[in-house]
């Protein structure tokens, strides 16, 4: 998911968690039990988005450990070739990957021509 959204996850969970205290709130003004709350849609509902706002922020903070992750083995990439290329003195070679060796072909041989055919 896109980690600028974070902001607005993070704003959308702060609220319905607030739409639920006060709904909490309304109902026990009104003398419902907790066995009860559990019970009404709307606070179903509202802990469902809670749960939702929830998954979206555990799939942001993954994104984003997994682009720090990539960042920082690309740095340790970089200071490595440096170092090898100070070791050297030169630019690092590449090692091509050896080739198996051709096998050679078996020479046909032809008969000898014989006198009648010319």
């Amino acid at each position: 998911m896109n980690h600028k959204a974070k902001h607005y996850e993070l704003e959308r969970r702060l609220k319905m968690q607030q739409l639920l205290a006060a709904r909490i709130a309304l109902l026990e003004e009104r003398g419902m039990k907790p066995e009860e709350w559990v019970k009404e849609a709307y606070i179903r509902k509202l802990k469902a988005d809670i749960r939702k706002t929830g998954s979206r922020l555990r799939s942001i903070n993954a994104s984003e450990q997994l682009v720090a992750r990539k960042i920082q083995l690309k740095q340790e990439k970089a200071v490595a070739e440096k170092e090898a290329r100070e070791n050297r003195g030169s630019k690092p070679e590449k090692v091509k990957a050896a080739k198996p060796p051709r096998k050679e072909k078996k020479a046909k041989e032809k008969p000898p021509a014989s006198e009648d055919q010319e």
